[in-house]
């Protein structure tokens, strides 16, 4: 979070001073970022924001603080100050058509990262390159490690009542996760979903959705959280209702965190779902690349795994995919 800050007053301070404050003899960057929902996004802004700087370029950065015409209005900032490249990340999937089609026409290259935003666009020319977990597959994974777990256990017959902590909706990452997650557990009929609610990816509104799901619902198995910070705020409403997180209910949750795989190894959580922040060098690799004249896939998906207190646990169709220990890679978490 320093580190963040940091970086905030000193693009604050080149605002300040105007655009001559940046050299102009080298390459503009223009980042726009959803906000600071989570460590795992502050860990993204932080890592594309050193990378562009690490780099020799100029950085122009914009936090929208979770409003999409925020991101609308830094996008025709970024056109108007006829930055070199423009990397962006939506904070949710619709409403883009008509400013990316500005940025088209600007003919400044838009590198994506984290999250695709839908357009009604007749083909893929709108942007130059995505670098980004594949969120459907993370929500598959997340089910087929819960089936996989009570199979271990010799209860994969049983009934278990599942809750879910959603995204925030219409995001590429809770729209992804939430359908990876349907079309496998709708393969066995006594894993059901008995409540679904969002809790935007905060760990504060993570925490009340869990409140009243501890409420509302009878029997609660397993709670499926679309990312760790929810998962995390969930732990403390369930240790408040007198019950064990990770026992009582099994939690699962996606990003693959610090603080959660700490919660793996004290017990208290089951499984994160690898997602990685760390996308700067990259969006690095690209520029640099493109600059060269080089050519790049148009999508690519990082390698990225499943992690749990013992491992083994299958999280492939075709059980070839084991997770790993999360105690034996908590000293490589750098976010």
């Amino acid at each position: 979070m320093k580190k963040l800050i940091a970086v905030i007053l000193s693009l604050a301070l080149v605002m300040a001073l105007g655009t001559t404050a940046l050299a102009q003899d080298t390459l503009t960057v223009a980042f726009s970022q959803i906000g600071q929902e989570s460590d795992w996004r502050t860990a993204n802004t932080d890592d594309v924001c050193k990378a562009i700087q690490d780099a020799g370029w100029n950085l122009v950065y914009d936090d929208a603080q979770q409003k999409q015409e925020n991101q609308v209005k830094a996008l025709r900032n970024f056109i108007t100050q006829g930055v070199d490249y423009i990397v962006f990340t939506a904070i949710v999937t619709t409403g883009w058509d008509e400013v990316l089609q500005e940025v088209k026409d600007s003919e400044i290259p838009l590198v994506l990262i984290d999250r695709f935003p839908q357009t009604s666009f007749a083909d893929d020319s709108w942007f130059t390159a995505f670098f980004g977990g594949d969120f459907v597959e993370e929500g598959a994974r997340a089910a087929r490690w819960i089936v996989n777990y009570y199979k271990s256990l010799g209860r994969g017959d049983e009934e278990v009542n599942i809750v879910r902590l959603e995204g925030t909706t219409t995001s590429d990452p809770q729209v992804g996760r939430s359908k990876g997650f349907d079309d496998v557990i709708v393969n066995y009929p006594n894993f059901k979903i008995v409540a679904s609610q969002t809790g935007n990816f905060t760990s504060a509104e993570g925490q009340a959705v869990m409140e009243s799901f501890l409420k509302s619902v009878d029997k609660i198995d397993v709670l499926w959280a679309e990312n760790d910070q929810m998962a995390l705020g969930a732990i403390e409403a369930i240790k408040a209702a007198g019950l064990q997180p990770g026992k009582d209910i099994i939690i699962v949750g996606c990003d693959g965190v610090k603080l959660a795989f700490e919660a793996i190894v004290n017990g208290e959580m089951n499984c994160t779902v690898e997602c990685t922040p760390l996308m700067g060098s990259r969006v690095v690799e690209v520029i640099t690349g493109l600059e060269a004249g080089e050519t790049f896939p148009k999508i690519v998906h990082p390698v990225e795994y499943v992690y749990d207190a013992n491992g083994g646990i299958a999280y492939t169709d075709d059980g070839t995919a084991l997770t790993r220990k999360a105690a034996d890679y908590i000293a490589e978490r750098l976010y």
